[in-house]
């Protein structure tokens, strides 16, 4: 196991923002930490990255107990934070070199050519980041994280502002550093889509703790295959069942206006928590 973590607590002023959370992540893997705003994920993220320490509890790399001194270990890792902390007044080409320096990258210039030709901003390197697009200053970022090499990379809430052909591009792009750079990736997310079209596994976190995990089809299965969403007075009412000839004999008894589609993690998310993602 690359990370595994143990019984990790988070408590803020008295309240726990993460309660004993306990996972573990293969080499190689994708995982997403699926949950709305506020359920832990960002504090999950920041105690296995080092960037916080947990109150309790215990996190191993290699079975190597983890702390934020261990810098052997944290150059292993890379880190992608919500928002796109670059330095805006130098080029895409510099605020790469800033990152070389910090990490004592020997051959920066190689280094520097394979992170802008991976991330597409080769054209651009001469640019001031302000300059950049909202989907460029993300691939800047995640660029610029990869630049060490690191075996594993958390990805925080990667594609939130952009819009949906961004994200897409974006989605590409973190693939491609998973499936061809066999890199290791953590990725948060609110997006039910993100975490269905990129995660080998999800975890679906709630108010600090797991809620599920799991492949996103058994997942999925659990729950049913088809779905019937029903129009009534009250709101919507939502169905399942164990495939869509279930789904369409019901149908052809219900007189409201109704939908048949696809079951989805949304609908995994709901019976779980007994609530929609608010994003």
């Amino acid at each position: 196991m690359l990370i595994e973590a143990v019984d990790l607590v988070k408590t803020f002023d008295k309240k726990d923002a993460v309660s004993g959370i306990s996972l573990g992540v293969r080499e190689g893997e994708f995982i997403a930490l699926l949950g709305p705003n506020g359920a832990g994920k960002t504090t999950t993220v920041n105690m296995l990255s080092g960037l916080s320490k947990p109150t309790s509890g215990r996190i191993y790399y290699n079975s190597k107990p983890f702390t934020a001194e261990d810098i052997s270990l944290k150059k292993q890792i890379g880190v992608v934070p919500q928002h796109n902390n670059v330095d805006r007044d130098l080029t895409v080409a510099e605020n790469l070199r800033v990152h070389c320096k910090l990490f004592d990258i020997n051959d920066e210039k190689k280094a520097i050519e394979r992170a802008l030709e991976f991330s597409g901003l080769t054209g651009h390197m001469d640019k001031t980041a302000d300059k950049l697009s909202g989907g460029m200053k993300r691939r800047l970022v995640i660029a610029r994280a990869l630049l060490h090499n690191p075996r594993v990379l958390f990805l925080d809430e990667p594609t939130t502002g952009l819009d949906a052909s961004v994200r897409r591009n974006i989605w590409d792009f973190v693939r491609t550093v998973n499936k061809q750079q066999g890199c290791t990736v953590i990725l948060t997310t609110h997006y039910i889509e993100e975490a269905e079209v990129l995660a080998d596994r999800v975890i679906i976190i709630d108010r600090g703790k797991i809620a599920a995990e799991g492949r996103v089809e058994p997942l999925k299965e659990s729950v049913g295959r088809a779905a019937l969403d029903i129009y009534t007075e009250n709101g919507i009412e939502t169905l399942h069942f164990a495939d869509r000839q279930e789904a369409i004999h019901k149908l052809e008894s219900i007189t409201d206006e109704a939908k048949l589609r696809d079951v989805t993690l949304e609908d995994v998310y709901i019976k779980i928590t007994g609530r929609r993602i608010d994003v």
